[in-house]
């Protein structure tokens, strides 16, 4: 166990240490990869959420596809993407465009996520289904992860999502459960999401599930625990460690960087509470290829009985 940690330091105005350095995009995949999906106007979460490891994955060739438009109805406070009213807008031709990008990437595994649409009837959920199924009708050999909204807990809306078999199904909690009100849109919340993740399991105990949790914006140790607590309570497979950074002025301060050395200690802790894989590390994400990569070889192992 790890003892709680004092009242971080407010960090404003501070530097960002060393280990959170990352160079610029570059390659020629990663322009290859930038050109394609600005001619079929396909967005993604690594642009619009300035991932720090853009660069690192295009030039390898992954990437993660952002559903249903760039304007997202939530307001969460960490969050960059851009917030306000799509009004109902939706391409009924996203899902073939997503597929067909796919195919001439070459993915094998891919990640689908969404802005919030809580615009839409079903805030969106066939349309992520009709990609998942687009893709694999394409492809049945690509392995599919999706990240999605919380549909607002609504179990039926959830489950249409599992029906469609995307290979993993992810949903995060984002931060512990004391700090939800302070970091996320007021229509989210710490119940909710673990209920997304848990009615995905009753549905279809087969699918993976996964949640990620950002460090660095005054959590203390036994609330991280607490949560790990929670997600394997519901029997959540995979969790990943991230560090927070705040995206503009506007977004909510760092309060700590934590040190690569304490997210290993995680990483250690969270593997002996019996999660599958855990990734943790400051420059970690949701998405992050290192996970992909052993999601992909699990998932294989499955379909091979």
């Amino acid at each position: 166990m790890i003892a709680n940690h004092p009242k971080a330091a407010d960090h404003r105005g501070m530097k960002k240490p060393d280990w959170l350095k990352v160079r610029a995009p570059a390659g020629e995949n990663y322009g290859r990869i930038r050109n394609l999906l600005g001619e079929l106007k396909i967005a993604t979460v690594c642009q619009e959420a300035r991932c720090p490891n853009m660069g690192e994955c295009w030039a390898g060739g992954t990437a993660t596809m952002m559903l249903m438009g760039e304007v997202c109805t939530r307001g969460c406070k960490f969050c960059n993407v851009k917030t306000g009213n799509p009004k109902g807008i939706l391409d009924p031709s996203e899902p073939e465009k997503v597929a067909y990008s796919i195919a001439q990437m070459g993915l094998e595994y891919v990640v689908l996520t969404s802005v919030d649409r809580d615009d839409l009837p079903d805030q969106g959920a066939q349309h992520f289904a009709r990609t998942i199924r687009t893709i694999k009708k394409l492809d049945s050999h690509v392995t599919v992860e999706v990240l999605t909204p919380d549909f607002r807990g609504e179990r039926d809306l959830v489950e249409q999502l599992v029906d469609a078999k995307p290979d993993v199904f992810a949903h995060n909690v984002e931060t512990v459960e004391r700090l939800q009100k302070s970091v996320r849109d007021p229509r989210a919340g710490y119940a909710q999401s673990l209920k997304v993740l848990e009615f995905v399991k009753a549905k279809d105990a087969t699918r993976y599930t996964k949640t990620s949790l950002m460090l660095g914006l005054g959590e203390t140790d036994s609330e991280i625990e607490q949560t790990l607590r929670d997600l394997r309570a519901i029997d959540c497979d995979v969790v990943t460690f991230g560090q927070y950074l705040q995206p503009t002025s506007r977004h909510l301060p760092v309060v700590e960087f934590v040190t690569p050395e304490k997210f290993q200690n995680w990483k250690t802790i969270a593997e002996g509470m019996g999660f599958l894989y855990v990734a943790s590390g400051p420059l970690v994400r949701s998405s992050y290829r290192a996970g992909e990569f052993f999601m992909q070889a699990l998932v294989a192992k499955q379909k091979r009985g």
